[in-house]
């Protein structure tokens, strides 16, 4: 029994082979629900980017009546990025995207600099895990999720244009990503760097002229703006964020800017810190944790970029608690099992996680864990 527990963790702690399980288990997952015709979300991003190719708008009441209630919400500059996918035969675009994102996101932990590359097998195999359940669903948020990692670890390879780069792209498709831009702050040249962000935005902001021309363009922005909008007051908000709970949602707006200013102010009471590893990386995973837990409209997959950062978080922490290891298995078993209609029923799954929010809940205690964590560390 020894020898054969010995062999499983000798092949589970090689990388290859975990890029392998989850390749497996990502094309397997595409494969399904392409055959199953469930792929909306690549459907959306198709046909919204052929539409803008075309010159139609797809942030029209007509577009989400024809896609079953779904919005399109991302920006115009989504939609240039996207053509190389949009205009493939469905089953290549989608293998091809789902293959690209997660070899994209494995190599990112791969390549994790500092300590945390001696365990990047582990994270790996753990995120593999959460983001079957992404792909699933032909998800944006693993692109957002690897580019947080890729903009870090060309950060602390002093390749910060390149970093910013990524951090722009993320920001004009789907805003997430512009809280790493706070991130600039531990390095050196910060007002250079910040520079570069508004270069790379106005650069990527004027994508679409491709199409519109610059008459059309603000138009076109405008109607994204528009979108957005209606979404929120027509969708609300979803089950797997703070705003879910009962008696929360009418201090939204409060919410999220007094926790954000309570981290800033954190972050620059710890300015001795900014130089040091483990802190920004303590950081990171923070900041990926608040955009998720305090939006608008999260879903249980868009939790990958959250646990993402929760595991930055683990893999510096000097010791574990039993408190640490019970909350570790709690999250991965209300992200990863619980949401997997094959593992547990759809009931199970709406009662555990979207009337009693214990994913909100487990994923707040971890959290704020990782906060406490990164002020008491010296």
């Amino acid at each position: 029994m020894t020898n054969n527990t010995g062999k499983l963790k000798q092949f589970f702690s090689n990388p290859t082979n975990v890029y392998l399980i989850g390749l497996v288990l990502g094309m397997a997952a595409t494969c399904i629900e392409l055959a199953r015709c469930r792929a909306e979300n690549l459907v959306d991003f198709r046909d919204a980017t052929q539409l803008f190719w075309q010159g139609i708008t797809a942030y029209t009441p007509e577009y989400v009546e024809l896609h079953s209630g779904r919005f399109f919400i991302y920006s115009p500059v989504f939609n240039v990025l996207f053509t190389p996918f949009a205009f493939l035969p469905r089953w290549i675009s989608g293998i091809l995207w789902n293959f690209c994102n997660y070899t994209l996101l494995f190599l990112a932990i791969r390549n994790l600099p500092g300590r945390l590359k001696d365990n990047s097998t582990q994270i790996a195999l753990y995120l593999t895990l959460i983001i079957v359940e992404s792909l699933f669903c032909f998800q944006y948020n693993v692109v957002v999720c690897y580019i947080f990692l890729w903009a870090f670890i060309l950060l602390e390879k002093d390749r910060p244009f390149w970093a910013v780069l990524l951090i722009m792209i993320s920001a004009t498709t789907k805003i997430y990503g512009v809280i790493e831009l706070g991130l600039l702050l531990c390095y050196p040249k910060f007002w250079r760097n910040l520079g570069y962000a508004v270069l790379c935005a106005f650069g990527l902001l004027l994508l679409p002229v491709l199409q519109t021309g610059f008459d059309g363009l603000i138009p076109w922005y405008m109607d994204w703006f528009n979108a957005l909008g209606s979404h929120h007051d027509t969708t609300g908000t979803y089950p797997s964020i703070v705003f879910a709970i009962p008696g929360v949602l009418p201090y939204m707006r409060i919410f999220q800017a007094s926790v954000m200013l309570i981290l800033i102010a954190v972050f620059f009471t710890l300015k001795d810190r900014w130089n040091n590893f483990k802190f920004r990386v303590q950081a990171l995973g923070v900041l990926m944790g608040y955009i998720i837990l305090f939006s608008e409209a999260s879903e249980p997959h868009t939790y990958v970029i959250a646990l993402s950062g929760y595991m930055l978080c683990w893999y510096t922490w000097k010791n574990h608690t039993l408190f640490d290891k019970v909350m570790f298995w709690v999250v991965f078993v209300l992200f990863s099992i619980i949401p997997t209609d094959v593992l547990c029923p759809a009931r199970i799954h709406r009662l555990i996680n979207d009337t009693l929010f214990f994913n909100v809940y487990s994923y707040t205690i971890v959290w704020l864990t990782m906060i406490w964590r990164t002020v008491k560390t010296k």
